[in-house]
């Protein structure tokens, strides 16, 4: 019998490469990632050893001709479609006061309105099947705010509440619409963008309940029981999981 099929976003590292490890055990996948570039390689090695037949797609979704890529493959799988997890995003970080409206929109188009394209891709093949999952990867940081990243921020605010409409609008196909909501997640990116790394570490866990940096593995763990049928029931729903850094 063939497998289900399930999309993931921004799939070669970090989140989005633990999400497609822990899927790839009970679907085929689409994955995307900005590079064809030796981390895409190693997912693809990781999710085939597993089982998963994989078609990858490289590019950026704020590219129409990526998004023309990815529906091709969405309308061949059609029949087997079940789950888009959308999680591809950045998040540069930017003083308010340096922060141009055009990068702004940029922050726009990559954080929310790729979401979007990706979602409206996927709901007539979920609708005809009266079945799907759409799950979004979020921040906990549209609870906290936060400095140099108020484009980041209303972005992922904007896509929240896209979560919430799709629900609405989707639930009588049988789809369900929810997001994880990431907290502090140890990523390599993370080096890049954090000056002093070790003393980010100690404000972060003395910010946390639990006391623990989180890892890629524990957002891919929900996102996989929201893709479940135990999660059938759920849907609008932001589900946090941050260490307990966030209580709202």
């Amino acid at each position: 019998m063939a497998r289900p099929v399930a999309i993931v976003t921004g799939a070669g590292s970090g989140i989005g490469a633990a999400i497609a490890a822990r899927l790839a055990d009970r679907y085929d996948l689409i994955l995307t990632h900005l590079h064809d570039d030796p981390d895409l390689h190693n997912v693809l090695a990781t999710v085939e050893q597993r089982g998963a037949a994989t078609a990858a797609i490289t590019g950026d979704l704020t590219d129409p001709l990526t998004i023309d890529t990815l529906a091709h493959e969405v309308e061949h799988a059609a029949d087997r479609l079940e789950v888009l997890v959308s999680n591809a995003g950045a998040y540069p970080r930017i003083p308010w006061t340096s922060l141009d409206l055009d990068t702004f929109r940029e922050q726009i188009e990559i954080n929310l309105i790729t979401h979007a394209a990706c979602a409206q891709l996927v709901t007539p093949s979920l609708t005809a099947r009266g079945h799907g999952r759409i799950i979004t990867v979020s921040s906990v940081l549209t609870q906290l705010g936060r400095v140099d990243l108020a484009a980041y921020i209303a972005a992922k605010s904007g896509l929240e509440g896209l979560v919430r409409a799709l629900a609405r609008e989707l639930g009588p196909h049988g789809i369900t619409v929810n997001c994880v909501r990431a907290g502090s997640i140890e990523v390599p990116a993370e080096h890049a963008v954090v000056p002093d790394h070790d003393a980010m570490i100690t404000r972060q866990l003395n910010r946390q309940c639990v006391k623990r940096r989180g890892h890629p593995d524990d957002i891919a763990a929900a996102v996989d029981f929201l893709a479940s049928p135990d999660a059938g029931f759920i849907t609008g729903q932001c589900l946090t999981v941050d260490g307990g850094w966030c209580m709202t």
